[in-house]
């Protein structure tokens, strides 16, 4: 999941809300990235969902579920504001998660 939240700020540097909408390479490649991490959480176990309350586990799964299953009702404003507002939360706490299992 951190990879590919880090892979999706990655992706978006340096671009722009408009270009998010002129780009359509850019939108496919952030709705994949963001599918990816939605898969990702749907592979993390129970219990370690349980221990993370903080991060909104059914969300992420949800978003990924309508980014390959509901592609054409897809909003972009909805993905410019997950990466540029949620990702960067989703990291840090995914950091500390592994911080605090491996140290």
């Amino acid at each position: 999941m951190l990879d590919w939240a880090l892979e999706a700020l990655e992706q978006a540097n340096g671009e722009t809300r408009a270009s998010l909408e002129r780009d359509r390479r850019l939108q496919l490649a952030l709705m994949h990235v963001l599918a990816t991490v939605g898969e990702a959480a749907s592979k993390v176990t129970a219990k370690c969902r349980r221990a993370n309350p903080q991060i909104p586990w059914a969300k992420i799964v949800g978003m990924r579920n309508r980014l390959i299953h509901n592609y054409r009702e897809v909003v972009l404003q909805v993905v410019w504001d997950t990466v540029v507002a949620d990702i960067p939360h989703l990291i840090s706490e995914l950091q500390r998660i592994l911080e605090d299992e491996y140290h």
